[in-house]
């Protein structure tokens, strides 16, 4: 028979405290699992990145800092759609092997109305030769490498709520002065 869940921490918890192996105490546990993840399509992003690049230089024993200015855009998806505001940054970190930190933090402007911050952590990389080429804004197929993102959002809104609570992923690339993803909400 299987003991309540609130009998096993209440178990564990006495087992840690008395120093006996929890083994000794418990022999069944509840068969729980964590749910899977599921992806819930949001919106694709176009992020329109027309400004030159500020380059910091080598500013910490990560790499080197640069901070490149978002200009605007669109994203556009089945319950949420607007454009991006020309205000934020990527406040991005390249490591000496080429790893891109990505750190943004920008402004949307949904169709309706109402204004969302988000901000996305994340990582780009690839081979040398096929950085190189995303980094001159040559055509690249994105399969050649990692460029990833989360997502978290803050807004006021009533009726974009929802995304106050929402952890949000996205599959990038970058293509010329430009970076575009598809948004996915973890369910």
């Amino acid at each position: 028979m299987i003991k309540p869940l609130f009998t096993v921490l209440l178990l564990t918890a006495g087992t840690l405290l008395s120093g006996t192996s929890m083994a000794d105490e418990v022999q069944e546990k509840p068969a729980f699992d964590p749910p899977p993840l599921q992806l819930e399509k949001l919106a694709r992003f176009e992020v329109d990145l027309t400004a030159p690049v500020w380059e910091l230089g080598k500013t910490s024993d990560l790499g080197k800092r640069r901070i490149i200015p978002i200009t605007g855009g669109r994203f556009e998806g089945p319950s949420f759609k607007g454009e991006i505001l020309n205000n934020g940054a990527d406040w991005q970190i390249v490591t000496d092997d080429g790893l891109a930190i990505i750190d943004t933090r920008y402004l949307l402007k949904t169709d309706d109305g109402a204004l969302v911050y988000l901000q996305t952590k994340g990582y780009r990389y690839g081979p040398p030769e096929v950085m190189k080429d995303v980094a001159a804004g040559k055509p690249v197929d994105p399969s050649q490498y990692f460029f990833k993102v989360t997502m978290t959002f803050e807004t006021s809104s009533e009726k974009y709520d929802w995304l106050n609570r929402a952890i949000g992923v996205g599959s990038a690339m970058r293509l010329g002065k430009a970076v575009v993803y598809d948004a996915y909400l973890l369910k």
